[in-house]
C-alpha cells in the first residue's frame, strides 16, 4: 500500500493515524500500563518516527521487494544481540541456526547479484530502517512485559503515536496530504491501520511470553508476501536467486520451530 501510493510519507501517516484512532477507541476497555512500561513506550514512539523516515527514504530510492526484505532481515539479528545482553535471552543452537538462515534468506531477497551497486542509497536507508525496527521491537517487547497487559500496552502505544507521523507528513507535504484526503485514498490508509494494529498487537503479546528474537524473525516472514506483491502487482522482477532466498526463510523457520520443541 505504501509503495503503491502517490506519496509514501502521506500513505504511512494515514496508516499511523488510523491505527492510532483505533487504539484510542480501545482505551476505555484496557488497563493503563504499569509505570515501569512508560519509558519503553516513549522510546518506541520516538523510534517509530525514525522508522518512518527511514522507510520512506528506502522506498524512495529502491524497489519494495528489495529494500523491505533488507530492512526487515537485519532486524531479528540485532534483536537477538540486544535481547541477549539486556534480559539474558539466550537461544538454543537450533534457534540460532534458524535465525541466521532465515535472516540470510530475508536479506537474500534484497541482495540479488548486482543489486547493491544499483540501489546503494536505498540499501543504506534500508539498513538504517532495520536498526530502528530492532530498536522498537526490543522497546515494545520490554514494555509489553513490564505493562502487565500486552494488549493494553498496544492500545496505549498506538494512541500515543497519533500526532507525530501525521504532523510530520503535514509539515513536509501539506499539498499531498490534502490531495490524499480529498482523493478518497484515506480508505486504504484506514484498512492498513487496522491491519497494523492487529498484527503488531499479536507480536507484542507474543514477545511477552516468548523470546523477542524468535518472534521478530517469525514476523519478518511477511517479506515473502512483499516479494510476491512486488512481483505480481508492482511488476518488479523476481528470479531464481530470490526464489532460493525465500526457501532459506522457510527452512530457517523450521529450524527455529525444532529448537523450541
Amino acid at each position: 500500500m505504501v509503495k503503491a501510493g502517490d506519496d509514501r510519507l502521506v500513505a504511512l501517516a494515514a496508516v499511523f493515524f488510523a491505527s492510532g484512532v483505533a487504539g484510542l477507541a480501545a482505551l476505555p476497555f484496557v488497563p493503563v500500563p504499569a509505570a515501569a512500561a512508560w519509558p519503553w513506550l516513549a522510546a518506541s514512539v520516538a523510534i517509530h518516527v525514525l522508522y518512518v523516515a527511514g522507510l520512506v527514504g528506502a522506498y524512495t530510492h529502491g524497489d519494495l521487494s528489495r529494500v523491505y526484505p533488507l530492512a526487515r532481515g537485519c532486524g531479528p539479528l540485532l534483536v537477538a544481540l540486544v535481547a541477549g545482553r539486556l534480559v539474558g535471552e539466550h537461544l538454543t543452537l537450533f534457534q540460532v541456526a534458524g535465525l541466521l538462515l532465515a535472516s540470510a534468506g530475508i536479506i537474500g531477497l534484497a541482495m540479488e547479484p548486482g543489486a547493491f551497486g544499483v540501489g546503494r542509497r536505498g540499501t543504506l536507508w534500508a539498513l538504517f530502517t532495520g536498526a530502528t525496527i530492532a530498536g522498537y521491537t526490543v522497546a515494545d517487547g520490554m514494555g509489553g512485559r513490564a505493562s502487565g497487559d500486552a494488549i493494553g500496552y498496544t492500545a496505549w502505544l498506538f494512541a500515543c503515536q497519533i500526532p507525530f507521523v501525521p504532523l510530520y507528513a503535514w509539515l513536509r507535504r501539506p499539498a499531498a496530504v490534502r490531495a490524499y484526503l480529498t482523493g478518497g485514498q484515506w480508505k486504504r490508509g484506514t484498512g492498513g491501520g487496522m491491519v497494523a494494529l492487529a498484527s503488531y498487537g499479536i507480536a507484542i503479546w507474543a514477545m511477552s511470553v516468548a523470546p523477542m528474537a524468535l518472534v521478530a524473525a517469525l514476523r519478518e516472514t511477511s517479506v515473502l508476501f512483499a516479494a510476491l506483491i512486488g512481483t505480481l502487482i508492482l511488476r518488479e522482477a523476481m528470479g531464481t536467486w530470490r526464489i532460493g532466498a525465500a526457501i532459506l526463510v522457510v527452512a530457517g523457520q523450521l529450524l527455529m520451530n525444532l529448537g523450541t520443541a
